[in-house]
Order: structure tokens, then C-alpha cells, then sequence
């Protein structure tokens, strides 16, 4: 593989590659790997940045969904989206993802807020490149910081472990796929490190591969399938309760819909 190459082509080959070493086993990916079968595990459901009052609405329309990962935009109505989706749903496992789109005294300011709505995570406040920043905010909360767009290659994630961040979101189109992802999430859970297994808008053949790796995650954020229409796999089972279920088929377990 190209190690300049773009990210999601040597993800797409990586993929490929282990699908077909798997396939000639006979056994699912996960086996292949050396991995005990991943239990159902529950994925967060994405709510896109909107209104306060839409977001709280979209909130109880998923009310099967018992995780809620929150899109943030970095204006003043950050807090009033969250208050309202809490108000909605007060029972909800919160999960908020700030997109870079925080200064650091923004985020210092929200942290109390954030605690006092019981949220669970808190997903790249800063910039991209604010390592030591991301680390500094993190000293002030129990709250996990996680950082997503800041993780592309191990060196990231070990001068973010470096910084005090306590979490990384591994995406394997992001990464450039499965063996570089395992780099990261070893190592990462080897310094106690928290795991968020996430994605792209991308198809089930991403969304499967990742379920096989579910027994390394704390949190799951697999929901593409439920947010793509033109899907043309079929693999992982998504079920109404939002729990994730890895194919027994040898391989990703993944095939053409019909």
C-alpha cells in the first residue's frame, strides 16, 4: 500500500486485502484476527446541528435510541441545543461533538454546563492541531475528552496520550483502514486510553469492518446505514434498539443487496 496514498483508497484496499485473506479461512474477520466474537453493542445515533427546538424534536423521534451523539457549530447556541435535547430527553445517554469549532475559553466556560447535563463525552472541541490545548481542557473536567479529526496516524495518538487526552475516535477511512487502526487502538488501549469506534458517511463494507472490532470499543458511533439510503451492502445487523450485531459469515460478512 502507498503510504502517500489518500486515505480512504489505502483503507479501501486494506479492507479488501483482509476480506480476502479471511474468505479463504473460512472463518468471519474478527476470527481471522484473533478476536473472541464481539457482543451486541449499542451505537450512538448522530444528530446533525440544527435549531435548538429541531434537535430536541429529532431527539424524540429517536427515542429508541438511548445514545445521542450531538453535532455542535461552534455559535451562541450551543448550550440551548444542548439544554433542549436534555429537557427532551432527560434519560438519554449524551454524547456532544464540537467539531473543532471551539476557542479554549469557549470550551472552559461550557464545561460546568456540560456536567450539569450529565453529558458523557465531549468529541474535538479545539482545533486540529491543539494537542496540548485539548490536554489542558481535560485537566479541568471528568468529562472524556475525545479527539476525532486530530487522529490520523499513530504518532498522533500517542502525542495526544502525551498531552492528557483521554480518548480517540479511530475512523478507518480517515486512518487509511484496518491494520493501521489496530495499530492505533492497541496501543491506545495499552495506555489506558478510551476508544470511540466511529465513521465516515460511507457504506456497510466500513460499518461491518468496524463491528468486528466492537469488543475494543467504550463508545460506538456506526450510524451511517441508518443515515445513507443508497447503501448497496448488506452486513451488520442494526436493530430498532440501536444495537449492533457482527455477521457470522466468513470474511467482513458482507454481500450486494438484492
Amino acid at each position: 500500500l502507498d503510504p502517500n496514498g489518500p486515505a480512504p483508497a489505502r483503507s479501501a484496499i486494506d479492507l479488501a486485502l483482509h476480506d480476502y485473506l479471511s474468505r479463504k479461512q473460512g472463518v468471519p474477520l474478527y476470527a481471522a484476527l484473533g478476536l473472541t466474537r464481539p457482543e451486541p453493542k449499542t451505537s450512538s445515533f448522530t444528530i446533525s446541528v440544527d435549531t435548538p427546538q429541531f434537535m430536541a424534536a429529532e431527539a424524540l423521534r429517536v427515542d429508541k435510541f438511548p445514545v445521542i451523539k450531538l453535532k455542535f457549530a461552534g455559535d451562541d447556541q450551543d448550550m440551548e441545543r444542548l439544554e433542549a435535547v436534555r429537557a427532551a430527553r432527560p434519560e438519554a445517554h449524551l454524547l456532544v461533538d464540537a467539531n473543532a469549532g471551539w476557542s479554549l475559553n469557549q470550551a472552559k466556560n461550557y464545561l460546568k454546563i456540560l456536567e450539569k447535563f450529565d453529558v458523557e463525552l465531549l468529541e474535538q472541541p479545539l482545533g486540529i492541531s491543539e494537542f496540548r490545548e485539548m490536554g489542558d481542557l481535560q485537566a479541568l473536567t471528568s468529562i472524556p475528552i475525545f479527539a476525532d479529526e486530530s487522529v490520523r496516524t499513530l504518532q498522533d495518538v500517542k502525542a495526544l496520550q502525551e498531552a492528557g487526552v483521554r480518548g480517540v475516535n479511530i475512523k478507518l477511512m480517515k486512518v487509511g483502514g484496518l491494520t493501521p487502526a489496530l495499530e492505533m487502538i492497541r496501543w491506545a488501549k495499552d495506555k489506558n486510553m478510551k476508544i470511540m469506534l466511529g465513521c465516515m458517511i460511507e457504506t456497510s463494507i466500513g460499518l461491518t469492518t468496524m463491528a468486528h472490532l466492537s469488543g475494543f470499543a467504550d463508545w460506538l458511533d456506526l450510524d451511517a446505514s441508518l443515515l445513507v439510503t443508497n447503501d448497496p451492502f448488506e452486513g451488520m445487523l442494526f436493530d430498532e434498539n440501536a444495537t449492533i450485531h457482527v455477521p457470522e459469515k466468513p470474511g467482513l460478512g458482507v454481500s450486494l443487496r438484492k
